[in-house]
């Protein structure tokens, strides 16, 4: 009796504003090959989905054929693990709900699993990263917009609708600042570079001094460091403000969730000289006081692209196989 080759490959999808990469990954964890093309050249999904399943061909045809796959791991933001849908991205230009993961799979044949981009990120941690062996942390992510996911008893909490740990979206500051899911007062409308931007012009607003601030319209994070360094007074105090605001948003989700640690991504940790020790005083000052000090912060020890792609490698190996090439 002959048995049934067993798949050695996944293939893993990181889906961003940016760019779309694809990954052929083993079942060690190596990545075998990648290659990416810009996701805002394709503002009608279907175009979308034609462009990915031919680089997912391309690249299978050129190294392991298809033949070897077993199945298709997708992180997206807005992402849906439980329905496999984009769901009414602020940020992708296809609106409503989209069920990309089937749409692939009927393109394809072959199973595809689909998460928030959050959530993937905390997998890869967990099977790969800082995170390994943890079974309660939070993951942090700061990409378009601020992401969280968080693991309990070794299990990543999807919520009964696939939406849970949305830190990003609890109200820190009651009829604040707009954020893009159009709530008022966000956290994520003071702590990603959109929020500290604003921050900044409040911050320039209440005082005369100079300030290296004024000679530009938006910066970026490595650009605000920039000025913290040069000792611009109204730049670290705008960077010292969102330090206070993450560390009382992150207190209250730890006192509800008491993780082991707290995982950073190196995109949050741009800013850990001018941010992390404001965030940390604060957090230790409003988190419950029987879980004070015992609350690791910690770095993702992965890239950002890496953690991505190998958490959709482990949404692949974990979904049913399913195949029209048997």
């Amino acid at each position: 009796m002959l048995i049934d080759n067993i798949k050695t490959h996944v293939v893993g999808v990181d889906i961003r504003l940016e760019s779309t990469t694809i990954a052929i990954i083993d079942i060690r964890g190596n990545i075998v090959a990648t290659t990416h093309f810009p996701t805002m050249n394709y503002h009608d999904v279907g175009n979308f989905l034609t462009a990915m399943s031919d680089a997912i061909m391309n690249l299978l045809e050129q190294n392991t054929g298809i033949d070897c796959i077993r199945s298709i791991g997708i992180s997206a933001p807005s992402g849906n693990f439980y329905s496999g849908c984009i769901e009414n991205s602020p940020n992708f230009p296809w609106k409503g709900v989209v069920p990309l993961a089937a749409m692939l799979r009927d393109r394809l044949g072959l199973a595809v699993a689909l998460g928030n981009d959050a959530h993937v990120c905390a997998l890869g941690e967990w099977a790969f990263g800082a995170a390994h062996g943890m079974k309660d942390f939070v993951l942090l992510t700061m990409q378009s917009g601020m992401g969280s996911c968080i693991v309990s008893n070794g299990q990543v909490c999807y919520g009964a609708n696939g939406f849970a740990g949305e830190v990003g979206h609890t109200c820190v500051i009651p009829e604040g600042r707009e954020c893009g899911c159009g709530k008022k007062g966000c956290l994520e409308a003071y702590v990603t570079i959109k929020g500290i931007n604003k921050t900044a012009k409040e911050v320039l607003a209440e005082s005369n001094k100079p300030s290296l601030l004024r000679d530009v319209d938006t910066f970026t994070s490595q650009a605000i460091v920039n000025f913290c360094e040069q000792g611009d007074e109204l730049a670290i105090e705008t960077l010292r403000r969102t330090g206070k605001i993450l560390g009382l948003g992150l207190a209250n989700f730890a006192t509800i969730l008491n993780p082991e640690a707290i995982v950073f991504t190196e995109d949050l940790m741009v800013l850990s000289r001018w941010i992390m020790e404001d965030t940390y005083a604060t957090f230790q000052e409003y988190v419950f006081r029987n879980i004070a000090d015992k609350v690791k912060f910690t770095v993702s020890s992965l890239d950002d692209q890496t953690r991505a792609l190998m958490g959709a490698s482990v949404l692949a190996w974990d979904v049913k196989e399913y195949s029209l090439f048997k």
